[in-house]
């Protein structure tokens, strides 16, 4: 296992030549990335590559997304502090933690027990247990008891976007979320207004499918 001093050198690079170099501009999101160790949200086996951008494996068949598509993400919804953001698809816990950098209250959603316990266990041993209010649930149905949400963030892909997400969002609330097939996705920023959704299609993306109530435990 390489020294932390060689993971947080590897990390200022990847700030630097993938994110702030491609377009990410808003200097909380690159400082937030630029903290999170994401090499300890990786399986132990892969921590060489955990800077690259890049998708990776992680467990129950799922993976940690590339730290350039984190960072986009986290920006689009131009978060202010004392803002109640949703993420649905706790996965490793690695965005969960980038948006503990940036909020006070983070409510998150994971279908798969498994995930959700591994990643707020290292969510606490890195200090944003804190801040960070998991459920394990149907990621399609929200976080009702603590709804509305200012901006909701998911992490998978459907094929379009849940109602009850829309019911949760403040009005004026961004919900971002990759729509489409297996083969072919967009991200989508959609805006509550009075008259409905006002939805922006921002560039094409590969996420794993976002799992529904009838997922087979076994």
């Amino acid at each position: 296992m390489l020294p932390d001093t060689v993971y947080d050198e590897r990390r200022r690079q990847m700030v630097q030549r993938q994110l702030a170099a491609r377009g990410i501009v808003n200097e909380e999101v690159l400082t937030a990335m630029s903290k999170v160790p994401r090499h300890r949200f990786v399986p132990v086996d892969l921590r060489d590559r955990a800077y690259e951008d890049t998708p990776l494996p992680i467990d129950a068949g799922q993976t940690i997304s590339q730290p350039y598509m984190v960072a986009y993400m986290v920006e689009a919804l131009a978060l202010e502090r004392e803002d109640k953001i949703l993420e649905i698809g706790t996965g490793s816990g690695y965005q969960t933690a980038v948006l503990a950098e940036l909020l006070e209250n983070i409510y998150t959603v994971e279908i798969r027990p498994e995930l959700a316990q591994k990643a707020m266990v290292l969510l606490n041993e890195l200090g944003y247990g804190d801040r960070v209010h998991l459920r394990v649930a149907d990621g399609n149905l929200g976080f009702p008891a603590e709804a509305p949400f200012a901006g909701i963030i998911v992490t998978a892909a459907t094929f379009d976007i849940p109602v009850p997400l829309i019911e949760q969002l403040s009005g004026k609330g961004k919900i971002i979320i990759p729509i489409g097939t297996a083969e072919r996705q967009v991200l989508v920023r959609a805006t509550k207004t009075e008259e409905g959704l006002k939805t922006e299609q921002l560039f094409g993306c590969v996420f794993v499918p976002l799992v529904r109530k009838d997922y087979d435990n076994n």
